[in-house]
C-alpha cells in the first residue's frame, strides 16, 4: 500500500502486504505484514508475522513480531516470539499467543487409539 494513501474498514488477505500509508481497522493476514517508516496502523491486527518500523496502535496477534530500531508499538501483543531491536519502542502489555486450534482425529488415528486401549499388555507398558 503506497504511502499517501488512507484506509478505514477491514481487511483480508492471503499474501504479504508492505504499508507506507495509514490503515485504521481490523486487518488479516495468511503471511507478513510489514509497516515501513512511513506506515502507520490503528486497530486490531491478525499475522503469521509482523515486521514493524513505522507505527501500530491496537493489539496485535501474531506467531512473531519483530519492532525494528525506528518501529513503535502502542497497545496489546499476543505472541510467542518478540524481539524488539534497538530503538524500537513497546508500550503496552504482551501475553501468550492464543490458540485457537481445535485437533480432530481422523478416522485411522482413532482406530489406532482403540486397538491401543484394548491390550492389556501394552496399557501396562504406558503406565
Amino acid at each position: 500500500m503506497a504511502k499517501g494513501c488512507n484506509i478505514t474498514g477491514e481487511l483480508q488477505l492471503a499474501c504479504d502486504i508492505q504499508v507506507d500509508g495509514i490503515i485504521e481497522g481490523k486487518l488479516r493476514l495468511e503471511k507478513t505484514l510489514v509497516v515501513s517508516n512511513s506506515g502507520r496502523l490503528k486497530g486490531e491486527i491478525y499475522a503469521d508475522k509482523i515486521v514493524v518500523n513505522g507505527l501500530i496502535e491496537g493489539t496485535c496477534y501474531a506467531n512473531a513480531i519483530e519492532i525494528l530500531d525506528k518501529g513503535k508499538v502502542t497497545g496489546t501483543i499476543y505472541c510467542d516470539d518478540l524481539s524488539i531491536d534497538r530503538g524500537g519502542c513497546f508500550l503496552g502489555s504482551t501475553h501468550p499467543a492464543e490458540k485457537e486450534q481445535v485437533v480432530e482425529l481422523s478416522p485411522k488415528e482413532k482406530a489406532s487409539a482403540k486397538n491401543m486401549k484394548k491390550k492389556p499388555e501394552q496399557k501396562a507398558v504406558n503406565e
